[in-house]
């Protein structure tokens, strides 16, 4: 039984935070704005992203297993989109949001570029495209 406004509160919040943490990883974050601007195979997002086949296809699957993205097969390889048209909205109202806030996200001593995004987690980056992971 949940006692307190502060619990319930935690309770209700808890899909969007995770919604938010899912698209926290810059590789995952690179790849959801990838396919937010059309569907694409494996391979594809290799080769546009810089990033090694083998965090690709984990990504995918962690997207997938959130519900975010969807894969149907093409020959022999799988061609994956976003299952939420929603998500590119919430992208280009992120982008307005840094656009409106200029540094001040990346100055944040928390979570921007001068600090840490948390324990153990690796700093922010001002750039969206992630290369070399």
């Amino acid at each position: 039984m949940i006692t307190s406004d502060t619990e319930l509160q935690r309770v209700e919040l808890a899909p969007a935070v995770a919604l938010f943490r899912s698209l926290a990883d810059p590789a995952r974050l690179a790849i959801v704005r990838r396919l937010a601007g059309g569907q694409a195979r494996v391979v594809d997002l290799v080769g546009e992203l810089g990033l090694a086949q083998a965090t690709v296809s984990a990504h995918l699957a962690c997207l997938r297993e959130c519900g975010l993205v969807a894969s149907r097969p093409v020959g022999r390889a799988s061609l994956f989109r976003l299952t939420r048209p929603e998500l590119g909205e919430l992208l280009a109202a992120a982008e307005a949001v840094l656009a409106a806030t200029g540094s001040a996200v990346a100055l944040c001593p928390a979570w921007g570029t001068a600090g840490s995004a948390g324990p153990g987690a690796r700093p922010a980056r001002k750039d969206w495209k992630v290369s070399g992971e």
